[in-house]
């Protein structure tokens, strides 16, 4: 049985200049001690997806319309405020996409680090202490015992990214959603996280939820991809099929904008136009306007996810009845 279960999740953010998709209609399910790739352009409805599920999704303007995500047998969607403080940093943790804004620039180091252990394991402050000394020293930060009373600002960016992690680490998590974690990092210290991400799943058993852009970082660390594009799931499989037997026009797309698959001295490819309004009825395919291999029938006619073999589906329509 999956650990999360999501089913037709619709958030939608209600502004004065109309009603955005953000995510329509996603569904997808993570095994215990799983790595799922989240991947797709900016404002494809990665992050939304998951802030939808730890609750984090302002209200208003935005609203989860539909939808279930089944944890472990409670609904995190339609949680009591006592459920969700139960799970939520506790039993599912979330590494946020900037460590800068995310950490209090007011608080030392120790009391932000601390805060769930006091909060979910209701023990002694020293004891806490302890136990962030370990996980700081776990994530690779040196000297932990004088650097843990130190603010924000005294970190690197690498440095403040590893506090990051060991926050959403101390209570040992059986899921962690790690929300593009490595942006703005350079390429030593991603590889760094990348790998401190795997070893602490290995130690720790726990499912992770990777959400990035860069393919290339999925090929390594992900057991399975799901492509997202205007607020849908496009294409999802396990990663080597996604990379050597790509059938949606989009995930294909991505693929060869990856410079370092362009042959050598070649124009670099782009992906023609730009996404979609969200405020607009799409009642086709979302990509048809960007894609090369569309005809009229993918923009008039309503596409859905349909599994073409066994744990691979997609959403394209010629795809679907072999044309392409």
């Amino acid at each position: 049985m999956p650990l999360l279960t999501v089913t037709d999740l619709r958030t939608y953010f209600h502004t004065r200049n109309g009603v955005y998709r953000a995510v329509d209609g996603v569904s997808f399910s993570v095994e215990r001690g799983e790595t799922l790739g989240i991947v797709g352009e900016s404002g494809s409805g990665k992050s939304v997806t998951c802030y939808s599920i730890m609750g984090l999704v302002p209200t208003p303007p935005g609203r989860i319309e539909s939808g279930t995500a089944m944890f472990d047998g409670v609904d995190l969607l339609h949680s009591t405020p006592a459920q969700a403080r139960a799970i939520r940093g506790k039993r599912v943790a979330m590494i946020f996409q900037d460590p800068m804004t995310s950490l209090n620039p007011y608080l030392r180091i120790s009391e932000q680090l601390i805060e769930p252990l006091l909060i979910h394991e209701k023990i002694s402050k020293a004891d806490a202490l302890r136990r962030g000394l370990e996980i700081l020293d776990a994530v690779g930060i040196n000297d932990a015992a004088k650097r843990i009373h130190l603010y924000p600002h005294e970190f690197s960016g690498g440095m403040r990214q590893r506090v990051m992690i060991a926050m959403a680490l101390i209570t040992r998590p059986e899921l962690l959603i790690a929300d593009e974690p490595t942006t703005a990092l350079d390429v030593t210290v991603q590889a760094q996280i990348l790998e401190l991400i795997k070893k602490m799943q290995r130690e720790l058993g726990m499912a992770v939820v990777f959400i990035t852009h860069d393919l290339g970082v999925v090929s390594g660390l992900c057991d399975r991809v799901q492509v997202m594009y205007a607020g849908r799931i496009m294409e999802t499989t396990d990663t080597r099929t996604l990379f050597y037997g790509p059938r949606h026009p989009y995930t294909r797309a991505l693929q060869r904008s990856i410079p370092s698959l362009q042959p050598k001295g070649a124009e670099l490819y782009t992906i023609r136009g730009m996404p979609p309004d969200l405020s607009k009825p799409l009642p086709g395919c979302p990509f048809a306007p960007r894609c090369e291999f569309a005809l009229e029938k993918c923009v008039s006619n309503n596409v859905q996810l349909i599994e073409v073999a066994p744990g691979h589906a997609h959403a394209c329509l010629r795809a679907q009845q072999g044309e392409i």
